[in-house]
Parts: structure tokens; sequence; C-alpha cells
């Protein structure tokens, strides 16, 4: 199951992905198929809901396979459609990792740079923005403006002090994120806040795919290319960190909620890493692709 929200029309929307080319709007088909509404109105409140969500949902989606005279209705074409951030606005600061592949913290520094703990920063909630909308280049903050491509898990329930062996019952499901850093400020205030938080410096989507669609989420292809050009491949098998140790250790001491958003570290290829790097500019076009997930598209302007 691909979620998103979306908007058409001039009217927001939590839509689940039928076909390649087709959304139902979920509330409009649980009005129109069961004549009741009970969906919420945020993909944040759905997940709060948990497997009743989930299951409701896959009652809607058998309903609207049936022929019936109402599913235009409630059932679009994706080219109609603008895709948000699947979460629009979270309700706190996106958990970022640093460094959590090898190659890619050499690539920035040398085998000392290679973390032995989880290595955590946050984005501010100001930062996301949805799949096509653009990253804004800041010329006037920053002349090292970067990207990272990055599969990112979205907690569905929550807990405080989970293990490893439960953690994977609190996630909801997997989406990728574009973690846009200006290198200069990172490096200038000697930690990540200021240069992970610009306006508009974190792309997310299009869709969150719900963990039962996902066989293995430690081993996704993934990979960003800039104007077409290929600069990073990897493979979340290579996550030092693995995504229960990150769960373990984030909320150990401090609870998770539904809709919190953990970004698990990009790999090798990142602008910096290049001689000379290859920082982002104004009309450059950024696509970051994983498997089973689909692809994430930002212009700078």
């Amino acid at each position: 199951m691909k979620f998103l929200t979306g908007e058409l029309h001039g009217k927001i929307f939590i839509g689940l992905v039928v076909e390649e080319n087709l959304v139902m709007d979920l509330k409009k088909a649980e009005r129109k198929l069961f004549e009741l509404e009970t969906i919420p109105s945020s993909l944040i409140d759905c997940m709060k809901e948990g497997q009743r969500f989930v299951n409701h949902v896959q009652q809607l989606t058998e309903w609207a396979k049936k022929p019936n005279d109402e599913s235009g209705s409630f059932i679009y074409s994706l080219s109609e459609v603008r895709l948000l951030a699947p979460i629009q606005r979270p309700l706190k600061n996106i958990f970022c990792i640093g460094k959590n592949y090898r190659d890619h913290a050499l690539e920035l520094g040398s085998e000392a740079d290679i973390p032995e703990h989880v290595m955590v920063f946050t984005k501010a909630p100001t930062t996301v923005i949805g799949d096509g909308d653009n990253i804004l280049a800041h010329q006037d903050v920053t002349s090292e403006l970067d990207y990272e491509g990055e599969l990112a898990v979205v907690i569905g329930k929550q807990g405080r002090s989970i293990s490893k062996a439960d953690a994977m019952d609190h996630v909801f499901g997997y989406t990728i994120i574009n973690d846009v850093t200006a290198r200069d400020l990172q490096s200038r205030h000697k930690q990540f806040f200021l240069g992970k938080s610009l306006d508009a410096s974190c792309p997310i989507g299009p869709y969150i795919v719900h963990k039962s669609q996902i066989a293995d989420p430690e081993h996704l292809h993934i990979e960003t290319k800039v104007n077409g050009e290929l600069r990073q491949s990897g493979n979340t098998k290579d996550l030092i960190f693995s995504i229960p140790e990150l769960i373990e250790t984030l909320s150990r001491g401090m609870t998770l909620e539904p809709g919190d958003i953990i970004a698990t570290g990009t790999p090798a290829g990142v602008g910096k890493g290049f001689n000379p790097p290859k920082y982002l500019k104004s009309g450059d076009q950024v696509e970051i692709t994983i498997e089973g997930i689909g692809t994430l598209s930002n212009q700078v302007k």
C-alpha cells in the first residue's frame, strides 16, 4: 500500500495508489462505498489508529476493485494530483542519522570518522516540502548546498525503551528523504542543526509505503541523480546501524510517536565528497530513487 497526501482542485486528501497511475481518495471512497466518515484528514491521525486503519483501507480497496458506477468520483488519475509531502508538517523534528554508511563517513573524513555509536541530529519541521516542490537555494546564506538521498522510517506505534526485537512492530512504513545540507553552515557552527534546517531543505515522498509491502527494508537499492548524472548508488544492506538498532537507541528514555520520521543516513556520493565538490546550484534537478518506494524529484530554485 502506497499512501500519499494529495491536492486536487484546491482540496487536500489522503490517498492510496491503487494502480500505477491511479489514486483513490480514501475519505470519498469510504463515504460512497460504506456511507461512513471515519477516516481522519491527516496521515499522522490515520497512523494513530494502527492496524484498524490498515484493515479498513484493505476493505475499501477490495470494494473499489468491484465494478460500480461511483468509482469515478473517488479514483483519480495520478497525473491530475499534486503530490504534497505525505506528512506535511511533522509534529516534532525529523530524526536524522549521521555517517551510517561506511563509505560516506570515509568520503567526508577518515576511518576515525566511522561512528562507534549512533550519531543523531535533527531537521526542523519547517524544512519539509513534497515531491515536485522547489528546494530553496538560499544563495544569501550558503554557497555549499548539498544533497543526501536517504531511506526514511515512519513510526506508526507509540513506544519508549523499545527493544530491537520489538522495534519493527512500531514501524508504519517507509519513504524517501533528501537531507539537503548547507555544508558551510555545518562547518562554521560546529554542529548540524542550522546547516540542516534551512526552509525547504527536506523533500519527503512521494509516498509512504506500508511496511507490509517492503519485504526487507535493509536490502533496498538507493540512487541519487543530479541533472541525470548518477551521483549516489548504494544499498541499505550497508547501513552500519540497523533500523531496529536506530529505534532502540532513539527510544531509550524518549517516546517515539506515530508520524515520527527517522532518516537512516546517506550512502557515498554526496557533492562534498567529489574533488572538486559538486554542490547544488539554482536550476539543478535532484532525483532520488529507492526500489519499492518510487522517485522523489525536486528542482533547486
